[in-house]
């Protein structure tokens, strides 16, 4: 399989959680900047999350401006960027984000130019929309997201070696019940907040056949500012490929 290296690279509470009420917290400061020097302790040519963790926290459930008219676009990935140092993967399959632009800023990440991960059942409207936009997509699956083919196009058209899966829990076991992810970086906040409506690091998704738990082997833990901690784990059983991240 030809496909990145492949990082899932989270912050969570000491509960467990991807999101609530303790990342409105004065105490996730530091934390959150942990989170964002190990991130670059695997220098990652793009980091990938799914559609409700993009309009959360980038886009913001802004509507796509379609056109239902529009004419019918070429079959298969467009490629409307190459070679950008920097890549913002987002997981799409129905093609609902509304972007507004091309490249993605966050924090002090080189700006990323936007990849859409659609499914077959994405709209000639939308996929006109993004070429219009000058946003790269690829498809990779009839209805629901095949990972394995979204990684390995991922490498062949944009060249990523090392890819950052950073949420949200769906799209996270997705990728690791696919055998695709090689190691898993968490930083651990400090907090907890005992929600019990929020996602959770890892979530399945009911379209996904059960499977059995994943195990992890502790590669290395340290402790960092703001009292958090980073931990990182190989995947006992994935799929790796014939590279590495970091050392």
């Amino acid at each position: 399989m030809n496909r990145p290296f492949i990082v899932c690279h989270m912050m969570t509470s000491l509960d467990g959680k991807i999101t609530g009420p303790y990342m409105r917290t004065e105490a996730i400061k530091i934390p959150a900047q942990e989170y964002e020097r190990t991130n670059a302790f695997y220098q990652p040519q793009a980091w990938l999350c799914g559609r409700v963790t993009t309009d959360e926290n980038f886009t913001f459930y802004k509507k796509p401006a379609l056109d239902e008219n529009a004419p019918a676009v070429p079959e298969g990935d467009y490629v409307a960027v190459s070679g950008a140092q920097m890549h913002y993967v987002s997981v799409d399959a129905s093609g609902k984000i509304g972007w507004e632009t091309n490249t993605l800023k966050y924090e002090d990440r080189p700006a990323a130019h936007i990849i859409e991960v659609l499914t077959e059942k994405a709209s000639n409207a939308y996929r006109a929309f993004l070429r219009k936009m000058e946003i790269s997509y690829i498809i990779a699956g009839k209805d629901q997201l095949d990972c394995k083919l979204a990684a390995e196009k991922l490498k062949a058209l944009f060249q990523i070696e090392t890819l950052m899966v950073s949420g949200g829990g769906f799209i996270n076991w997705s990728f690791l019940q696919a055998g695709l992810v090689d190691e898993l970086s968490l930083v651990i906040a400090p907090l907890a907040d005992g929600e019990n409506n929020t996602v959770t690091l890892f979530e399945k998704s009911d379209y996904l056949p059960a499977h059995a738990p994943v195990e992890f082997t502790l590669k290395s833990a340290e402790v960092g500012k703001g009292d958090s901690i980073w931990l990182r784990y190989v995947v006992k059983n994935s799929h790796s490929p014939n590279a590495s991240a970091g050392g």
